[in-house]
Parts: C-alpha cells; structure tokens; sequence
C-alpha cells in the first residue's frame, strides 16, 4: 500500500544499507509476521544474509533488466516511488529544512498521519 510502517533518517555520510539495519531493528518488536521485504539494488551485498541471519526475514532485492533500454516500471518499486510523491506534497518536506534528523523522522511521521487519517475518514 505504500504506507510507511518504520523510518530511521540520517546523515548523507552513512551508507543506506547502515541506515537500513537501524529501521529494521524498530520493525523487530513491533511487525512479528514481518516475513518478506522489498529493496533496490542499493541493498544487496551483506546486507541480505544479515537480515537472514539476524531477523529470519527475507530481503528480496528487485533488479532491473540491464537489457532494457529506457525507462520501465520495476515490479514493487513504483510503491516506494508513489509513497515519496505523496510525502513530497508536504511543504516541510519539498525541500531538506530540518537541521536535525529526529525533526525530519518527526516530519515524516506527521505527514503519515495526516496521510492514513484523511484515508481513514473517508471510509
């Protein structure tokens, strides 16, 4: 659905596949039947046996064909792209303002809120 379930920002010196086992270890306590997660090629290497190991979840890596020219839609790879659309209509978050990154994991969170409660209340 593309609704975000955990998030951990942080410095553009750290590797993504760092920053992915500090979302991971929040998703640990809170999602028990967490069995299967989607992630682009930037995550594949050590991070798919750790997870493994660690957590007995599944990262499944979605590669792109590097036979097809141009642009093509990855299978669950569009879902992460809407969901960075949607949070891209808030205001606070069209450009990087937060000097923090607990302010921008705060505006990220407000904005999901926002988000599922508007869905909510149209039900």
């Amino acid at each position: 659905m593309g609704l975000i379930i955990g998030l951990a920002v942080h410095a553009a010196d750290e590797q993504d596949r760092d920053g992915a086992k500090k979302v991971l270890a929040r998703l640990k306590d809170c999602f028990p039947r967490l069995l299967l997660i989607w992630a682009d090629g930037g995550y594949r290497g050590q991070l798919v046996s750790w997870v493994e190991q660690t957590y007995q979840w599944t990262l499944e890596i979605v590669k792109r064909n590097d036979d097809v020219k141009g642009f093509t839609v990855l299978p669950r790879r569009w879902v992460v792209e809407r969901t960075f659309a949607w949070l891209g209509r808030y205001r606070r978050l069209s450009k990087d303002y937060e000097e923090l990154t607990d302010s921008s994991e705060a505006m990220i969170t407000l904005a999901m809120i926002n988000l599922m409660s508007r869905r909510l209340a149209r039900i």
